[in-house]
């Protein structure tokens, strides 16, 4: 029988470009999504419907499953998401586990720590083979500013001038197949960073010198901050672990920059830069209505 590996999250960010170097290099992919109608259309892969809190959904995503790449949109639900599917996936017979953490997890007391904690040990003690992979902060989330560019406007800074070792998502998702597809990262821990420390008021003067417009940045206060993502319609408790996140970077907490990529890679993790100008037509849009 033909291994097949699950993918959660297979229309986000990670979850889409994992899909699609799978698929890329042959391998039966079952992509599970809320909407699958959103998932690629590739060759190897089918689409199948999951929900966390649907335990029935997960019982037939994991049916004949050999693999899975384990990813929870963040929030306070992703300790019972992670452990409702790993607990799917142990009584599915999964051989294999590869958790998109975040950087940081292992450390008590740190931002995402009480979100991805509970997952990393219930993958560590399932029986299966397991990697986890702790990404830093991705280059990608600089998206988020691109109507505030378009319209002329500064774009907001969360975390100041602190720095961070900003990864390109698809260095994340290149490691996360190659754990996937071999041994060589089974019962490993990586931290992936991109190969530089960038603040955000530095990845606007990147932007502005490949854009060649002017990208400004105005520093949000942290109650400020909070009071916004809240308006936004964030829970309280999602706010309040995004805002100690903020100031773990501020205070330079999470100026942490690792080889992991480079050595499983063999070759240099992707600069702010180099992703920048791989994503200059979504900068370079008009701002949405």
């Amino acid at each position: 029988m033909r291994d097949v590996i699950l993918v959660t999250g297979a229309t986000g960010t990670i979850g889409r470009e994992v899909v699609r170097l799978l698929a890329g290099r042959g391998e039966a992919v079952r992509a599970m999504s809320r909407t699958p109608s959103r998932v690629p259309s590739l060759p190897g892969v089918h689409a199948v419907p999951g929900d966390f809190h649907d335990p029935a959904s997960l019982e037939r995503a994991v049916a004949g499953v050999t693999g899975l790449f384990l990813l929870t949109a963040a929030g306070p639900h992703v300790p019972a998401h992670d452990l409702a599917m790993i607990e799917a996936a142990v009584a599915g017979s999964v051989r294999k586990v590869v958790k998109l953490s975040v950087i940081g997890a292992d450390t008590a007391g740190a931002p995402g720590s009480a979100w991805h904690a509970p997952g990393e040990d219930a993958v560590r003690t399932s029986g299966m083979a397991w990697t986890l992979l702790r990404p830093s902060t991705f280059a990608s989330n600089t998206l988020a500013w691109a109507d505030m560019i378009a319209a002329g406007k500064p774009v907001p800074s969360m975390t100041g001038d602190g720095r961070q070792g900003v990864v390109d998502p698809r260095d994340v998702a290149e490691v996360a197949v190659e754990a996937l597809t071999s041994t060589a990262h089974d019962g490993k821990e990586h931290t992936l960073t991109g190969p530089e420390l960038i603040s955000e008021p530095g990845q606007a003067a990147v932007l502005e010198r490949i854009l060649g417009r002017p990208v400004t940045t105005v520093d949000v206060p942290l109650e400020r901050a909070r009071e916004q993502l809240i308006a936004s319609g964030a829970g309280a408790e999602f706010a309040d672990m995004a805002v100690s996140g903020f100031a773990s970077v501020r205070e330079g907490r999470n100026a942490v920059v690792t080889p992991d990529v480079e050595e499983i890679l063999g070759r240099p993790a992707v600069t702010f830069e180099t992703w920048a100008r791989d994503h200059r037509d979504a900068f370079a849009r008009p701002p949405s209505r």
